[in-house]
């Protein structure tokens, strides 16, 4: 139900026809990777944090990996992943599809992190586990209503830039 969700959230943009369904798992960015057809790193994952009563949702490049000094100095709390079921309650996606596109739940605030940028266009998931759409960074954003760009992720830098 998730991917309806994503769906009739995306109809205000007019991309609910762009949303992907497709014959394999894309719960992994290496899965999603593989089913798309395009390098790994493009692929914008949602990790979700605990966030008081809430979630904390940052969109990464699917090359990236969480900074926990820099997640901390920008968010004031250490990064603690949310359980399945925790994301879900939070987000109504499970894990495997959790994306940053209709979140009703007030208690939940979007981040895209900087490591997106480099991309003309990245493939975040839509509800599902076998699901995505190509945005561009300023569409995601947008989509997204994401309450900025940070930058707490290492490991997609060039050599000694982390």
């Amino acid at each position: 139900m998730s991917i309806q969700a994503v769906k009739d959230y995306l109809k205000q943009f007019g991309r609910d026809k762009d949303v992907m369904e497709l014959p394999v798992s894309s719960a992994t960015v290496p899965l999603a990777a593989e089913a798309l057809g395009v390098a790994p790193a493009r692929i914008a994952k949602t990790l979700s944090f605990a966030d008081g009563e809430g979630a904390l949702l940052l969109v990464a490049a699917g090359d990236a990996r969480v900074d926990n000094a820099r997640f901390k100095a920008r968010f004031e709390k250490k990064a603690k992943m949310l359980t399945p079921d925790q994301a879900l309650a939070l987000t109504g996606h499970a894990v495997g599809g959790v994306c940053p596109f209709a979140i009703d739940n007030p208690q939940v605030r979007v981040y895209l992190d900087v490591s997106l940028k480099r991309f003309e266009t990245v493939y975040p998931a839509c509800g599902s586990s076998n699901s995505a759409i190509e945005l561009t960074c300023r569409e995601l954003e947008a989509y997204s209503k994401a309450e900025g760009w940070v930058d707490v992720c290492k490991s997609w830098r060039e050599e000694g830039e982390d």
